[in-house]
């Protein structure tokens, strides 16, 4: 687990954080005693030494992250001076042969043999079912001669994780044009560094702005930094070493393009990928093992071969001469990695590949079913025509044209609310009556209620008439979101709304997230849309020098009597609403932005060009936010401290 420099590490605290909305989990970085099934995550270096230590003592479900774990046998063996035992090792894996090689080894007349011995077979021997990310490393396994369970989950990716690309080129001293190149990780020769840095110096003769970056700790026995004054590349490359995780994520979203070439391989997963593909990065990648794998439409590959220098050469070329092809081929991973490899989904198969392990079942992955699932929360399974919606906003002139200026939020909202049964209950918070008769008559919910701020306990019988004399009547009930628990059973809803409500909460958002989990049955949909302070017209207004939000001005003092016009508290982004639903126990089922008023706003066509030239997404900008999370366990975090000063 963090700190420790290792990319597994990483990933390890991701899953866990996912993991535990589906396991009941508990966490070792050290060795410890635990009940339950052991689940491993083994690397080829000496971080591991305990786990697979613990593997072998305790058998549970190996997580290889590369088909080889020599350099880990060493690691336990010749780094401890028991030199038998690694030549009892080099025997077990790798029969007569590698054990003459190994009393080569004890002699020191030869290095160990890295590639030709992967020392898989005694761990595979030990457990009971084996993770692994790619298809390479699944026949790695089966051609180990392990005949017990595999399941291929994908590496998870991190999604929101833009960075802050301007402000990690300025430590560069770099501007938005400069082209900037970026290799991570941990600075090994099989990275392809060398060949890297030849095919930069050519690229350099046609592009001398362009830059280069190694993010990562050099390897003590690759003379990295000599090898860069000896190609003359000193003004065009930086080595920054070893970085925070933040830090690190800023420099792959400074850069242009990542260089991320492996050989030889074997088998290994790389997370710095699955970030830069997450991030929408344009990615190269060596066409060998794992990375063979993914979409051609989403990375460039580099052959393994005479010509791999001068493909590197060109593949830079191509996307630093015509960036647009590297900013397109960008969204296609960043869609591909959000779909593919969510840290959600990947949870949930590893859950039900544990499950199956423990019971003794076959398992087979979810793909379809996740596929299916997320078609039924996102399609719009019930069209709600416009002049149904208006007929309920006929009783008072301001009524209709508040219904005209916000009728596509309504068609929107409830396209994307998910269709109930007879059976089904459902809860629309701050109930204003204008969309809630559709929540029973279109969308066939058997149960419809509301709830609006006021003091608690207190019941409001509310009914309405359309303009075509259709009635609707539902209870609303009066609490404080931020404050009062709701009066409302565990696990009571199918489908919770809450439309442009959290915008006006002042002080504690968290408390009715952590009822609405409540009071949600597992696996139901809370529907939740609010304004976008990330929007084309807030960025305009914020360049014209004014304020962004959609209430900038205060409130004249009204007269005695006077009802006070509700306000805006705070506004939010959609990435801050994307962190609010994992927060809040929910995976995200849809994240989208769209207008209140579908109409023509051409000015702020201006912002999209400045949203190009420094590489800024351009996604996520139209003034409101649309979400659908699905709940998956109990509220992750009351104080997120990305919401509270001081929070967790």
């Amino acid at each position: 687990m963090p700190p420790a420099k290792s990319g597994i590490a990483d990933y390890s605290a991701a899953l866990v954080e996912a993991l535990r909305q589906y396991v009941d989990l508990t966490v070792f970085d050290h060795p410890g005693e635990a009940t339950g099934l052991g689940l491993y995550q083994i690397g080829n270096n000496g971080f591991h030494a305990y786990v697979y230590e613990e593997a072998l003592r305790r058998p549970g479900v190996v997580v290889l992250h590369e088909s080889n774990l020599h350099h880990l046998i060493t690691d336990l063996t010749i780094c401890r001076q028991d030199w038998d035992g690694y030549v009892r090792e080099c025997e077990f894996d790798g029969g007569p042969a590698a054990l003459a090689f190994a009393e080569r080894v004890r002699r020191l007349e030869v290095g160990p043999d890295y590639e030709g011995v992967p020392m898989l077979k005694r761990i595979l021997g030990a457990s009971r079912g084996v993770i692994v990310h790619s298809e390479a490393v699944e026949k790695d396994v089966r051609a180990a001669g392990y005949t017990g369970p595999v399941a291929k989950i994908p590496h998870g990716a991190w999604l929101p994780e833009m960075g802050d690309r301007m402000g990690f080129r300025a430590r560069l001293g770099l501007d938005e044009a400069t082209p900037l190149i970026g290799i991570f990780g941990f600075l090994k020769p099989y990275k392809r560094i060398a060949e890297s840095l030849r095919a930069f110096k050519r690229l350099i003769r046609v592009r001398p702005d362009a830059r280069l970056v190694l993010v990562g700790e050099p390897h003590p026995e690759f003379p990295l930094a000599s090898m860069i004054r000896g190609m003359g590349l000193e003004e065009h490359v930086r080595m920054l070493g070893f970085t925070p995780i933040e830090d690190f994520n800023g420099y792959i979203a400074a850069c242009d393009v990542i260089l991320n070439l492996r050989f030889p391989t074997v088998g290994e997963s790389s997370g710095t990928l699955l970030r830069s593909l997450g991030m929408g990065r344009a990615v190269v990648v060596s066409n060998i093992g794992s990375f063979a794998e993914f979409p051609d439409a989403i990375c460039l590959k580099v052959p393994v071969d005479a010509t791999e220098e001068d493909t590197i050469y060109e593949y830079l070329n191509l996307l630093v001469s015509r960036p647009e092809l590297a900013r397109e081929m960008g969204a296609r991973a960043r869609a591909w990695v959000e779909k593919e490899c969510n840290w959600d989904l990947c949870a949930r198969q590893y859950a039900e590949f544990l499950a199956a392990v423990e019971e003794g079942r076959s398992w087979t992955p979810p793909v379809v079913a996740a596929a299916v699932e997320e078609a039924e929360v996102v399609a719009p399974a019930v069209v709600v025509e416009p002049e149904y919606i208006q007929s309920w906003m006929a009783e008072t002139e301001e009524a209709k044209q508040y219904g005209e200026i916000h009728l596509t939020r309504f068609e929107k909202t409830l396209a994307i609310t998910p269709p109930g049964t007879e059976q089904d209950r459902i809860l629309e918070m701050g109930a204003y009556l204008q969309i809630t008769p559709s929540l029973r008559s279109k969308l066939g919910y058997g149960y419809v209620r509301g709830c609006y701020y006021g003091p608690a306990g207190q019941v409001d019988h509310r009914s309405v008439t359309s303009s075509t004399g259709e009635t609707f009547s539902c209870e609303v009930d009066l609490f404080d979101a931020e404050k009062d628990a709701f009066p409302y059973p565990d696990e009571h809803f199918a489908t919770v709304l809450c439309c442009e409500l959290i915008e006006h909460l002042p002080s504690d958002p968290m408390h009715m997230m952590a009822e609405v989990n409540r009071i949600l049955k597992p696996g139901g949909h809370f529907v939740l849309t609010t304004p976008n302070i990330a929007s084309l017209r807030a960025l305009r207004a914020i360049l014209d020098g004014y304020h962004p939000g959609f209430f900038p001005a205060y409130i004249k003092p009204s007269k005695p009597g006077e009802e006070v016009e509700a306000r805006h508290a705070r506004e939010y982004t959609a990435k801050e609403i994307y962190h609010l639903l994992l927060d809040s126990g929910f995976a995200v089922a849809l994240l989208e932005t769209g207008e209140f008023r579908e109409i023509p706003r051409p000015e702020n066509e201006w912002i999209y060009h400045l949203l190009d030239r420094y590489m800024l997404p351009k996604e996520l900008r139209g003034d409101g936010i649309y979400a659908v999370g699905r709940k998956t366990g109990p509220l992750r975090k009351r104080y997120p401290a990305w919401l509270y000063e001081g929070g967790e």
